[in-house]
């Protein structure tokens, strides 16, 4: 018996620990559900959430340990009853529960769900087990459509990833066949005309100085000869830069194809 009761406290010890340990996550965890809702964030959820589910699986873990007792065969009785406050009880219960009389008992030592819950768990059961089975197929044919259904658009998002992912990634290795700053330059020619009046004149000026001075003529007297000869008195030297025409002109005055003449 002494044995069986220091299993029993050790069991206990340890399993208040980790109770109060996951105590303390589900409060905070809704202590950032109150106050944080503002900046909390999707990961910081997960990882409270992982947190009380981990202390689940160890508090799983020592009830199903071989050394600890059946607590399904243990029965909890109330000492003493009073509807007086009771200081120690607040204390042990974190103010949350101010006296142990004859209507809180029932709720707090209860090992069983309430009788509504109970009656509607029941109620649920016995619809399920008078379910027929062509009912029960075409909830299982839809279950199965639906699952189709979400592993169609799951594999089309994987595929639209993996395309999104491999033209990035192509992208990134193609060799640049262009310059920024030279399209910034056109740009401002095309659009603003910004460097195109001052690249005009220099390339005037280039070719102006670049002509030969035996290229220019037209002027009496600048080509030396007579009668508009070329240097080795060639005629037609003096004639480059001058092109023949073919076009005859008649020169009237005005007067005579005004239309309305006096």
């Amino acid at each position: 018996m002494q044995r069986d009761e220091k299993q029993l406290d050790a069991a206990l010890e340890a399993i208040i620990m980790r109770v109060n340990d996951l105590k303390t996550a589900i409060a905070s965890m809704i202590f950032k559900l109150e106050h944080e809702y503002e900046t909390l964030n999707w990961p910081s959820f997960l990882d409270n959430f992982a947190l009380i589910a981990g202390h689940l699986t160890s508090l799983s873990k020592i009830l199903a340990h071989d050394k600890a007792p059946n607590l399904r065969n243990l029965t909890v009785l109330p000492l003493l009853l009073s509807p007086e406050k009771d200081e120690e009880l607040m204390r042990m219960t974190e103010g949350r529960i101010s006296t142990f009389a004859h209507d809180l008992v029932p709720d707090y030592l209860r090992t069983k769900p309430e009788p509504q819950a109970e009656q509607k768990m029941m109620q649920l059961e016995v619809k399920a087990a008078n379910l027929s089975y062509d009912a029960s197929h075409d909830c299982n044919k839809q279950v199965a459509q639906y699952n189709k259904v979400i592993n169609h658009v799951w594999d089309i998002a994987n595929k639209a990833r993996e395309e999104w992912e491999s033209e990035a990634g192509a992208r990134t290795a193609q060799a640049q066949t262009s310059s920024p700053a030279d399209t910034n330059i056109l740009v401002a020619a095309v659009g603003m005309g910004k460097g195109l009046k001052s690249d005009a004149v220099q390339m005037v000026q280039s070719g102006v100085n670049n002509v030969p001075s035996g290229m220019i003529v037209g002027r009496p007297g600048s080509q030396p000869g007579a009668g508009g000869q070329g240097p080795m008195g060639n005629p037609q030297m003096g004639q480059m830069g001058k092109a023949p025409s073919a076009i005859k002109t008649n020169i009237k005055a005005a007067s005579q194809i005004h239309p309305y003449g006096r």
